[in-house]
């Protein structure tokens, strides 16, 4: 028979869970009536992965035998919460991720002494080693399945030939340029231009600027390749000296100087032709572990370009340029704030389920690496100390280090970090992302 407080717990927690289904109900309901609901489902991916990562910690923990007081989603004031076991499990009212606690993390935890060999701290080095990086191994593999299904399943792009393709269509401060007017768009292949074949094997897209340009006024006939159908399009380049192009544009960037002599212009933007491959399942897995590993250089390249001279040189040059009015490069690298991120996600969304595997699949990789830095309080600087203890340590004498000692390395990696997220914050508000 269930005593009064028993009852009483209970009626809480159906309390608690009724408010959460609510407030979830709420949001989604929100999304859907904004027209936001797929930049909210990519959000919600991305917390998603942040709960997996803590899941690893959380599962290989309870495997090696360490004791998990909490499990939580979300940090601040709990809204629901319930005891299993020796975990409590719950949610809390700011959705920004989530965390796990295991007792004993270090000499500076205090754990009752009945719970000392189920501390973190007591157990053999391979299993903290393992605790500690398997939210990174999470992100790896998670990082890996996306590329498997767009390797299997979705299919990625890749070059279809020595054919050229239209990126973008630029427009003008007044009005359509003359490839929208006259309906080129987006994704065409351009077979020829007036019986003449132009490929990309030139970084320049070969000749067909310079063709244009000369005919002013000329109709000039386009015959693409548009889903598989060919088209005739006539367009007749105008005055590129003459004309405005909107400055959200690539060509409007500074470098794109406005001409003085009279230039044919008819606003494309091209590229090499590709097309969407699928490989079989079987193969798609060799594949996927290959895109894997070249992924992985692209984040330790872009990493070590930003902690470089230069790399830090251009992240004060765009705080301090555009606190002085001056317009940052689009292509500069920089953190993104949860307000870029769902920038991003929205774009993402917009433009389909490759692009946000692509988004998922770059955002697991750099937080499985970034977060392996050996420097406390990330989880690589727990790997750092777990294998300089085993390095220190003698048979029949454990060396443990002191983390009091690290506290000031500590601190300042977490303000550095704190520091990089408002930055980050800064530019996505006061430059935000333009996307073509």
């Amino acid at each position: 028979m269930r005593d009064s407080s028993t009852t009483t717990q209970l009626d809480d927690n159906r309390a608690a869970l009724f408010r959460l289904f609510l407030i979830l109900a709420a949001g989604i309901f929100a999304a859907t009536l904004t027209g936001v609901e797929k930049t909210v489902a990519v959000v919600f991916a991305v917390v998603l992965m942040v709960m997996l990562h803590e899941l690893g910690h959380f599962a290989t923990a309870k495997w090696t035998g360490m004791k998990a007081t909490e499990f939580f989603f979300g940090f601040g004031k709990r809204l629901w919460s319930v005891q299993k076991g020796e975990t409590e499990y719950g949610v809390k009212a700011i959705p920004a991720g989530g965390y796990v606690k295991i007792i004993g993390m270090h000499n500076l935890d205090p754990v009752e002494p009945e719970d000392e060999p189920k501390a973190y701290r007591n157990q053999p080095t391979w299993a903290r080693v393992l605790v500690v990086s398997a939210g990174s191994i999470m992100h790896f593999l998670l990082a890996f399945l996306m590329l498997f299904a767009l390797n299997a399943f979705v299919g990625v792009d890749k070059p279809a030939g020595n054919i050229l393709q239209i990126e973008g269509i630029t427009r003008l401060q007044n009005g359509p340029s003359p490839a929208a007017e006259a309906g080129l768009r987006p994704g065409d292949r351009i077979l020829s231009v007036d019986g003449h074949r132009f490929t990309p094997t030139d970084p320049k897209d070969a000749d067909l600027p310079a063709y244009v340009q000369k005919r002013i006024g000329e109709p000039v006939r386009f015959v693409v390749e548009r889903k598989g159908q060919q088209a005739t399009i006539v367009v007749t380049p105008v005055d590129r000296s003459k004309v405005q192009i909107a400055p959200t544009d690539k060509a409007a960037a500074p470098e794109a100087a406005q001409p003085t002599e009279p230039t044919g212009f008819v606003g494309i933007e091209m590229t090499q032709a590709h097309h969407i491959v699928t490989t079989n399942p079987v193969s798609a897995v060799g594949r996927s572990v290959m895109d894997l590993g070249s992924n992985t250089k692209l984040v330790f390249k872009a990493l070590g370009s930003f902690v470089s001279t230069k790399g830090l040189k251009s992240y004060g040059d765009q705080l301090t340029g555009h606190a002085a009015g001056k317009q940052p490069a689009a292509d500069e690298p920089r953190f993104l704030s949860p307000i870029g991120l769902v920038q991003v996600a929205s774009v993402a969304a917009d433009n389909g389920l490759r692009t946000v595997l692509y988004l998922l699949m770059s955002i697991n990789l750099f937080v499985g690496i970034f977060n392996m830095i050996p420097l406390l309080p990330l989880d690589g600087g727990h790997v750092a100390i777990a294998l300089y203890e085993k390095i220190r340590s003698r048979k029949g004498k454990r060396y443990r280090v002191d983390v009091a000692k690290l506290i000031p390395v500590t601190t300042f990696v977490f303000l550095l970090i704190v520091f990089i997220g408002i930055t980050a914050l800064y530019l996505d508000i006061a430059h935000p992302l333009k996307f073509q």
